[in-house]
Parts: C-alpha cells; sequence; structure tokens
C-alpha cells in the first residue's frame, strides 16, 4: 500500500495528463493544506499554472482571475458545459485531508446519491460519485488545454491504476479516526465551555437552541447517522463582496435541477469536517467568511436562523463565539499533534523505509506541527503547548538536516516525546 500511496503523491503532484500544466497539487497544495487562499495565491509567480486563464489566450474564460487572486474562488461548471458563459458557479478550494472519515454516502440525496459525497455539494465526481473518480472531473474541468475539452486533444484522462493510486494517496492524508469528544477535557476551561456548547448547544435563551454537533458528530463531517448529509444553510443569501467586483451566479447545490432562476441544484451543501477548519480558512463553498469566528457569527445570523423552527436555531453570544472557536482552534491542534506522532512513529517502526519515504514523513510531521503552533497563536491560548510544539518542530527539523541514521532516530524520538507533551497541555483523554 505505501508503494501506491507514493506512486499516488507522484500523480497528485507531477502529473499533468497532457494539458495545460496543472497538476491536482497546483490547487491543492501540501505546503498549504492541500487547499488554496488569497494569501498563499499572492506568493505564487505569474508564470504559475494556476494563473493559466492569464497568460493563455485559448483559456480566457477558464477562471475568473480577480476573483481567484482576491477570494480564492475557482470557476466550476459542475452543471455541464453546454454553456459556459452563464452555466458555472465559484467555489473554493476544499483541502483532502481527513476523507476516509469525511465522504459517507448520504442516501437521502436524490434522483441519485453518489457513491461518497465528495465536493461542497456532494455531488463533485462524475460517474458513480466517487473520490477515485473524482480526478476525472478534475483534468476535464481544471486541466484542459482548450475550453472545447476533447479528450486526446485537451487532456488525457488517469487511467484505472491511476485512478486507484490517486484515491490512496488522498485517503492516506491527515487523521484516520474520528475523535469521541465525551472522553476529551480540555484543560483551559473556556475551551472546554466552547466544547460543551459545541455538542449540547445553549443559544436561544428561550428556545432549546441548536447543536453543532447534530451535524458535525465529535467535530467531523458525518451526523449521527455516519451520513456525510447536504444541508442548506442559506449561506448563499450572504451578500458575497467579490460580486462588487464581477458578478457571478448564484450556487444551486447539489443536483442539477434548474430552478429556473439561474441556479441549478437544490440548494443543499456538504456538511465539512470541523476538525480541520482551523488550518483551512476561508469557509464555506463560496470562501464567503474569513474567521473561525466569523462562521459561528452566520450560525447566530438571520440567513440561517430565520428560516428555522425554534428548536433548531443558534443565538450565541461574542463570549460563546469566541469560545466555540477556540474549541475548534483545540480540536484542530489535537489532529495537528496525533498526525505528526502517527508520521514519526511509522519512522521508528519501519526503520528500513527509503529515505524518500521517511523525509516524506518528517515533513508531513513537520507541517503539522506548524499548523498547530500558529493555530493555536491565532486564539492566543495554550501558550505552555506553543514551547514544546515549538520545541518538537525544531526537534523535526534537525532530523531533516542530519545524515546520521542514528541521530535522526534520536532526535525523531525526543519529537515524539516532546509532541505527547504538548498534547497533555491541551487536553486529556
Amino acid at each position: 500500500m505505501d508503494r501506491q500511496i507514493s506512486r499516488g503523491a507522484r500523480l497528485f503532484f507531477e502529473e499533468t495528463f497532457r494539458g495545460n500544466g496543472r497538476t491536482c497539487g497546483t490547487c491543492h497544495p501540501a505546503g498549504n493544506n492541500f487547499t488554496i487562499d488569497p494569501d498563499f495565491i499572492a506568493t505564487l509567480p505569474d508564470s504559475d499554472p494556476l494563473f493559466v486563464a492569464e497568460f493563455n489566450p485559448a483559456l480566457a474564460q477558464l477562471e475568473r482571475p480577480q476573483l481567484m487572486r482576491s477570494f480564492g474562488l475557482i470557476l466550476e461548471n459542475l452543471d455541464g458545459f453546454d454553456d459556459p458563459t452563464n452555466k458555472f458557479v465559484m467555489r473554493g478550494v476544499p483541502h483532502t485531508l481527513g476523507l476516509q472519515v469525511s465522504l459517507a454516502q448520504d442516501p437521502t440525496q436524490q434522483p441519485m446519491p453518489p457513491a461518497e459525497m465528495t465536493g461542497w455539494s456532494g455531488d463533485g465526481a462524475p460517474g458513480t460519485g466517487s473520490l477515485r473518480e473524482f480526478a476525472i472531473g478534475a483534468v476535464t474541468q481544471h486541466f484542459t488545454k482548450r475550453l472545447d475539452r476533447v479528450e486526446g486533444t485537451d487532456f488525457r484522462l488517469p487511467r484505472p491504476r491511476e485512478l486507484d493510486a490517486m484515491e490512496a494517496f488522498q485517503l492516506s492524508l491527515g487523521r484516520d479516526r474520528d475523535f469521541d469528544l465525551s472522553k476529551i477535557t480540555f484543560r483551559d476551561s473556556n475551551v472546554e465551555t466552547g466544547k460543551s456548547l459545541f455538542v449540547n448547544g445553549g443559544g436561544d435563551p428561550i428556545n432549546a437552541g441548536g447543536t453543532c454537533a447534530g451535524c458535525h458528530g465529535n467535530a467531523g463531517a458525518l451526523n449521527a447517522l455516519g451520513r456525510n448529509g447536504n444541508v442548506n444553510t442559506n449561506v448563499e443569501d450572504v451578500p458575497h463582496p467579490a460580486r462588487s467586483i464581477q458578478p457571478f451566479p448564484k450556487d444551486g447545490g447539489f443536483g442539477r435541477t434548474n430552478n429556473g432562476d439561474g441556479t441549478f441544484g437544490n440548494r443543499t451543501f456538504n456538511t465539512a469536517s470541523v476538525v480541520e477548519a482551523a488550518q483551512s480558512a476561508p469557509f464555506f463553498h463560496n470562501n464567503v467568511v474569513s474567521t473561525l469566528e466569523g462562521v459561528v457569527a452566520f450560525y447566530s445570523g438571520p440567513e440561517f436562523n430565520n428560516p428555522r423552527p425554534g428548536p433548531l436555531r443558534f443565538n450565541f453570544n461574542e463570549t460563546q463565539r469566541n469560545e466555540i472557536a477556540n474549541f475548534m482552534r483545540a480540536i484542530n491542534t489535537l489532529q495537528n499533534i496525533d498526525v505528526a506522532t502517527r508520521e514519526l512513529r511509522e519512522i521508528l517502526a519501519n526503520r528500513r523505509d527509503p529515505q524518500q519515504e521517511q523525509d516524506r514523513r518528517l515533513q508531513t510531521a513537520l507541517g503539522d506541527t506548524k499548523n498547530g503552533i500558529r493555530v493555536l497563536n491565532e486564539g492566543g491560548i495554550y501558550p505552555d503547548a506553543v514551547t514544546r510544539l515549538t520545541k518538537a518542530r525544531d526537534l523535526i527539523s534537525q532530523a531533516q538536516q542530519t545524515g546520521d541514521a542514528g541521530q535522526r532516530r534520536s532526535l525523531v524520538q525526543q519529537a515524539t516525546t516532546t509532541l505527547g507533551e504538548a498534547r497533555a497541555l491541551v487536553a486529556t483523554s
């Protein structure tokens, strides 16, 4: 399996499928948590394949460059290529972390439930709608040399074994299990209160108030039925500042039902995992919110609440919104520590792995450790844990640089221990 994952990684980051120069890693770079945002985009040279619509006249309508650079939005023809001028939506790039615990089918989606709930609307893949087939749609949409999109001329589609390998690679990214929030106690009392609000609700003083965990069980992407259920949150009704720069159609969400108002779909969107949220801003399918506090505020606002009966409403005050946001940062950091620790333990357990494999694991561990530091610093929480994470980061960096195998193992072991110390400072479980 490791060999297949490694092959999938090479395809993901290097294979252009005889297209316009883009790879999967163009929009899902490992160095930016497998997503892109305006700050990251601003670091890229103008020759980057992401900007192919700006320097290839044949692809001038492939993207909306201003919206991409300012808001991280990518043009998608999810409802077909027959009317590319009007039949498109603008969406952010979803990260590809924790997919193996986030894609469970929701059979209530009709007329044909996808095999797996992929993409922002849950129907992002062609064919049966599986993660394996997602690459077919991605190559056709984003890799083409011309808007004619003729297979064999404008691109080649991935072969079956390539699809298998890329699926295996994507499923290997991030965490491999959901948390059990009932067994986790955060050492910061405000963060623990945020967890309680997330799990138990308590927003509206008159009504019972909804619960975040009703859709995000254990802060993941699955609901109580184990489904990645689509929901209409009415987030499309929030005025989008991008439309002041350039107008674009509203996003109809799941399906291709023509609503007669220029939208296609049933207005529902996929439930995203909360665990990785703090490291993958901006938020929602259209990047309309840029902060965690803004996300919680949306769920206390009129667009989400006005159409809903009392028992499902949220009314979190500012203090509660901050507590929930910092809970989201803390659970994200636990995920960072767990993934980094897993990668380091794999190095210790498999000393005969090729150097390239060890290097990949060290880089993953380093990236997650850095994410944990940044996320905690953004919330101003757990300074002692930040100190331990910083030490772990330095140890991992030293392990990357040394050519002595014995010294590398010693540094990896020290980093593993230090990560454990940092985790114990954040929560008990």
